[in-house]
């Protein structure tokens, strides 16, 4: 098991929010690495472009800096697909959480950081937490 922590997307919009009161806690995750998904990294861009209205330079720069600080992200593979419609059957996950779950497992991280699922809960050797509570 890895001692660095998955982040998902709401941590990574929350690093580079501006005005935003929970950027502190996230930029320190960030700034302490951890390991995303190739998944996160998509959902980041798309969430910078379509709901902040950011400019792709700008969206560019910060997948950079993303890139520089956490460890290469997890591929999307038909293995990983196969172990999140599982978790989603099993533990009631939307399926995009259940893929975030899955690939953290992958990693062999302990901790999940997400604001998106029940805080506190723990499967497969892994604890979700909300660092935004």
């Amino acid at each position: 098991m890895t001692a660095k922590p998955f982040l998902d997307t709401n941590v990574l919009i929350y690093a580079f929010a501006e005005n935003d009161p929970r950027s502190q806690t996230a930029e320190a995750l960030l700034a302490a690495g951890g390991v995303i998904s190739i998944q996160v990294l998509n959902e980041f861009v798309n969430v910078s472009r379509r709901k902040l209205a950011r400019e792709w330079a700008e969206i560019e720069s910060a997948v950079e800096v993303l890139r520089a600080l956490l460890d290469p992200p997890i591929p999307l593979t038909l293995d990983l697909h196969e172990i999140a419609v599982a978790h989603a059957r099993d533990n009631g996950f939307a399926f995009h959480d259940a893929l975030i779950v899955a690939a953290a497992s992958r990693a062999g991280c302990g901790i999940l950081y997400t604001e998106d699922m029940q805080h506190g809960k723990s499967l497969h050797g892994l604890t979700i937490r909300n660092p935004f509570v």
